[in-house]
This record gives structure tokens, sequence and C-alpha cells, in this order.
């Protein structure tokens, strides 16, 4: 399937998968998918799959914020999951994927910091997320945040004993999540606007914009692609994105 083929049924207002254009494809999404993590999630959108661990570990306090514990957000890009990746340090695509995943959970508070010390100035909870995309058909993004909610909402606190984490061993004690911000991720192909890209479909593309949401609250928002998104394009993609994000949100369980 070249590409023209594919910017011509893009132009007839069709998809290649027969989806309408705001359409997301099925969504799968199993918890404690890791017998390690504190917590874990695998999230599968169409063919696109991706795993995410929590762990956690306790640490130092930042200077400026010596009762606030943090989360570290990677993300590793394999051949395994595409062959435009290689192996090696995380490239700019992982670094972004990680950013995204980051901001809207910091951005949006999503997580009770304050909650994460364990004595102030001294102790505190670091929050590693990992995220370990295994087939990439598009949309990364969005599958990579339900993915990274769920394994949060399903976390505990790994038990402490004489000062030492026991890793391996939960507590009964979850993570402190308040909010479940959504990710929506839009491409612009053109003059039409396209929810949930597969890989055909990101194979030509303008542009690209993601939006995170919560209660009609936009957190963050991240751009890629080359070309411009006008504000009238992107208005549209945040009315797409409040007007859905109830439905998106269901799937996180």
């Amino acid at each position: 399937m070249n590409n023209e083929y594919i910017l011509s049924l893009i132009q007839q207002d069709k998809r290649v998968d027969e989806r309408k254009f705001d359409e997301y494809r099925k969504i799968i999404i199993e918890t404690n998918v890791s017998k390690n993590a504190e917590g874990s999630a695998r999230c599968k959108i169409g063919d696109t799959e991706v795993i995410v661990g929590v762990k956690m570990n306790v640490g130092e306090p930042y200077p400026d914020s010596p009762d606030e514990g943090t989360i570290i957000v990677t993300a590793e890009l394999s051949p395994i999951a595409s062959p435009l990746f290689e192996l090696g340090p995380p490239g700019s695509q992982a670094t972004e994927l990680a950013r995204i995943v980051d901001r809207g959970i910091r951005e949006s508070k999503a997580i009770d910091f304050k909650k994460l010390c364990v004595k102030e100035g001294e102790k505190i909870w670091m929050v590693f997320i990992d995220i370990y995309p295994l087939n990439d058909d598009g949309n990364l993004i969005d599958a990579s945040v339900l993915a990274t909610l769920t394994a949060l909402k399903h976390a505990k606190f790994p038990k402490i004993e004489n000062d030492k984490v026991l890793f391996g061993e939960c507590s009964d004690k979850k993570l402190p999540l308040n909010k479940t911000p959504v990710t929506f991720t839009f491409g612009k192909i053109g003059d039409k606007i396209l929810l949930d890209l597969n890989s055909k479909e990101e194979s030509v593309i303008d542009s690209r914009l993601s939006v995170s949401v919560f209660e009609g609250n936009i957190h963050a928002m991240q751009k890629g692609g080359d070309k411009a998104i006008s504000p009238e394009d992107v208005e549209k993609m945040v009315d797409i994105a409040i007007k859905k994000e109830k439905e998106l949100r269901s799937m996180i369980k």
C-alpha cells in the first residue's frame, strides 16, 4: 500500500481501516502483567502494543522541593517494536515519548508528590515509570499514556523493613493517584484531522498534536511534525479530546 493511495483515501474522507476520522482502533488493557513491578499494565490499540512497569525506591529529595517525591519516566524503543528503531541510547523519539507521558502526569498534578515524602529533606519515594513498546503500528503515545495510568492506578508501595526497601514485597498502601489525565494524539494530513493514526497514516503525516486532558481542562500539549498547525485546527482537536475523554478514560480499570 503506497503513500499516494493512502493520501487519496484520506482526501475522500476515508481511512485504510475504514474507521471514522475521530475513531480509535480497538483498545485492550491488561493489569499486573509483571510480577517484579510495583504496578504494571499492557495496552493494545489495534496492533500497537505497549507494556509499562512502575518501580519505586527511596531517594533524596531535590533541594527546591524537600517534602515532595518525584517521577522518572523512560522509554525504550527497540527493533522488536519496529525496524525503524535502533539499538543504543534513547534517541529523540524515545525522549519525546517519555517527556509527553511525564508532562501529562506532572502538569495535571495527577500524583500528590507530597504524599511521596518519607522524611522531609532526607527521604522521598521516587517513582520510576518504564515504557516498553512491543509493537509499533502507530500512536505509541496514547497507548503509553493509557498503560502508564493503569499501572500507576494499581501500583502499591513496596514494604520497608529496617530502613531497607523490600523489593518484590508490596504493602497494602496504594500510590496516591488523584487524576487520570488521558492523552489524545491527532495527525494533520493535508486539510484533514485524524485521531489515532496507524503506522501507514503516520508515514504521510504533516504534523501531530498530543493533548492531555482531564475533566475538560487541558494540562499539556506537544506538537510534532514539520508543518504548522493553525489555531483553528488546534481548537478542533481540543474539542474532540474534551468530547471523547470520558469514553477513553473508561478504559482505565
